[in-house]
């Protein structure tokens, strides 16, 4: 079996306890008594808590690119934008879904000059990238334009599953294969 790092634990620990607890509920303290890490390791491998942060964002920001990616890639491209929503709702439908760890932060930390604000900002910066060329593939008439109203809806269902659970998200759904077929030209 292999061993798993100082680093590696004290990156899964403080991801896990951010997620389900919040990041300014979770103490410095806590993550390194679970991670079962010494002070000098988190400031050896992060510098301090916020750059640990950072990192938690950013990786969680590299798996769901990837988790966003594989859910679309077998889809036709007409139908990647739909393959998207089936996968949201999929994700919120989980026994493990405490809402968007993104959204989360940015409603955290309210410094806009934090490394992980930064992180999830680029990240948003990506996904409206993906949606205008998933909206361009599936022939919809201003991509460009609709990208955004695409993102709102994406951002809806993840706070109103939280809040009123999966059934919103399969109403985001509903309203963003309504919408991509209404723009869509022949």
């Amino acid at each position: 079996m292999k061993k798993v790092s100082v680093k590696e634990r004290l990156l899964e620990t403080a991801d896990r306890l951010f997620y389900q607890e919040g990041i300014r509920a979770v103490g410095i303290e806590r993550v390194l008594a679970e991670a079962d890490a010494a002070k000098a390791s988190l400031y050896q491998h992060f510098g301090s808590k916020d750059a640990l942060i950072a990192a938690c964002v950013a990786r969680r920001v590299e798996q769901s690119r990837e988790i966003m990616l594989d859910a679309v890639k077998d889809a036709a491209p007409a139908d990647r934008i739909v393959r998207l929503f089936e996968w949201l709702v999929t994700w919120v439908e989980s026994m493990d879904f405490r809402g968007c760890a993104h959204q989360h932060t940015l409603t955290e930390l309210a410094d806009s000059n934090h490394p992980a604000v930064k992180v999830v900002l680029e990240q948003r910066k990506w996904i409206i990238y993906q949606l205008t060329e998933w909206l361009r593939d599936a022939r919809v008439s201003d991509p460009e334009k609709l990208a955004g109203p695409f993102l709102v809806l994406v951002d809806g269902a993840m706070s109103a599953a939280e809040q009123d659970g999966p059934v919103r998200a399969r109403e985001a759904a509903w309203a963003a294969e309504q919408l991509l077929r209404l723009h869509q030209t022949p």
